[in-house]
């Protein structure tokens, strides 16, 4: 099973505020264990959004909006996608996460990844959907190996 845990933007995170050398240090201790352990399959922090954009659909019509966006609370700052075995250890996981805003007010989300189970009959609707999906998946592990071999 995988999981998002996703980080909510705070003032800080999307003013372009850095962590201090003693904040990395402990958000690294935290990305250790996961790695160590075999459940972290990635995890970044993301510039604010004054530096993205969104694309709006309104009936079959596409706008894209700029940021920066007005709605703090509603921003992500960063994430963490974990594999394990159960939600109960992904909660386990969850409640060891760090302060991402170190020591300010903040709220972290845990999220349930779909995977192909969850899509019931639709898998026999559309198989080459779902196969399409799986050479994908396999094309980008493959990847993922060659990269961290070198």
């Amino acid at each position: 099973m995988r999981f998002m845990i996703i980080v909510k933007a705070s003032a800080d995170s999307e003013a372009g505020v850095m962590p201090t050398a003693d904040q990395l240090v402990e958000m690294n201790k935290f990305n250790e264990e996961l790695v160590k352990s075999g459940v972290m399959l990635g995890g970044e922090g993301l510039h604010p959004s004054s530096k993205g954009s969104r694309i709006r659909f309104q009936g079959g019509k596409k706008t894209l909006v700029d940021g920066p966006f007005t709605e703090t609370k509603e921003l992500i700052a960063g994430f963490w996608l974990i594999q394990v075995k159960s939600r109960e250890e992904a909660m386990e996981w969850f409640k060891r996460v760090p302060n991402p805003h170190f020591g300010q007010d903040t709220e972290i989300e845990l999220r349930q990844v779909f995977a192909p189970e969850d899509f019931g009959a639709l898998q026999d609707e559309v198989p080459e959907v779902f196969e399409a999906e799986r050479k994908f998946r396999e094309a980008e592990e493959a990847r993922a190996r060659q990269q961290n071999s070198r």
